[in-house]
């Protein structure tokens, strides 16, 4: 079962370059049922990342351009009176999809970004009073760019806590950014990318994901860092209960990646400041990020 996913890491690889740690935690978000953010500066491939998960995973996809006109409506969908049954239908938007691809999500006012909570969260859209389920699997991937930018809207803090995971890519380096310069156009490379998963076998490594084993000591570790980020004089508060579980489970999908069946303190060090960092409020900064993350991973011993 795993063959398939490390084919499918070999083929973003050849996509976005010299970036692994991410593309490998981006995946491993996906395996652990989580919904992922990317924040960066324009231009480093956020949006080549989400299209290439896109097309190797095989799912069904839609991409919103979030605008600062963009209302819940042209998201969720709208209903349209239809005079030949003298009703009104319902007419579904984009997030009916198996994978949305949320471009630049602090563009959209804060009422649109808050449209899709119940989505992220229940897997449904309610509207006129009914409910709609959403295919299975259903990711968010969005991309934002920082709020110091022109433009952009913070996400408040709930709808931060939806992400699984918040990852930054990050200039290439030096090798990594001349072959992109010297190779095939990354939009020439994207129409040619075909499928490495089917939706069922990733729904079937979803579940083997969720029975890797997490012994009671690495829950003993889990909430020493837990208490780190409630107890530390830098933050304003620390990780709540859903983020902790949120860290359980891209622990399993980082071990499962890995070949195991079992998690060990390592899993939980590699994907914690992506689960961490957009849930941890500095008091003198603002939000924190990664490295404040990284600082407490430090600071607390393996039992």
């Amino acid at each position: 079962m795993l063959q398939p996913f490390i084919a499918t890491l070999k083929q973003l690889n050849t996509l976005i370059l010299g970036k692994e740690t991410q593309v490998r935690l981006a995946l491993a978000c996906l395996l652990a049922r989580g919904h992922l953010l990317f924040e960066d500066v324009p231009g480093v491939g956020k949006t080549t990342l989400a299209h290439a998960l896109a097309a190797t995973l095989g799912l069904q996809f839609q991409r919103v351009q979030f605008t600062s006109d963009l209302l819940p409506a042209d998201l969720l969908g709208v209903s349209v009176y239809a005079r030949e049954s003298e009703s009104f239908r319902f007419h579904r938007g984009p997030v009916f999809s198996q994978l949305l691809l949320a471009d630049e999500i602090n563009r959209a006012p804060p009422k649109t970004q808050s449209a899709l909570l119940e989505a992220m969260e229940e897997g449904q859209v309610s509207a006129d009073g009914k409910t709609w389920k959403l295919p299975e699997p259903f990711f968010v991937i969005a991309t934002q760019n920082p709020q110091n930018q022109i433009g952009t809207f913070a996400l408040p803090e709930s709808q931060l806590d939806r992400f699984l995971m918040r990852l930054e890519l990050g200039y290439p380096s030096v090798a990594a950014e001349r072959a992109l310069l010297a190779g095939e156009d990354r939009r020439i490379l994207l129409a040619q990318v075909r499928p490495t998963i089917q939706p069922d076998q990733l729904l079937a490594a979803q579940a083997a994901v969720a029975s890797v084993r997490i012994a009671a000591p690495l829950l003993d570790y889990v909430q020493a860092l837990a208490a780190a980020t409630r107890t530390s004089e830098r933050l304003s508060y620390g990780l709540s209960p859903r983020a902790l579980l949120d860290l359980v489970s891209a622990t399993r999908a980082w071990a499962w990646l890995d070949g195991r069946d079992f998690a060990i303190p390592e899993d939980v060090q590699a994907v914690f400041p992506a689960v961490a960092g957009h849930r941890l409020q500095a008091r003198l900064h603002g939000q924190a990020d990664a490295h404040t993350a990284r600082d407490l991973l430090a600071s607390v011993a393996i039992p």
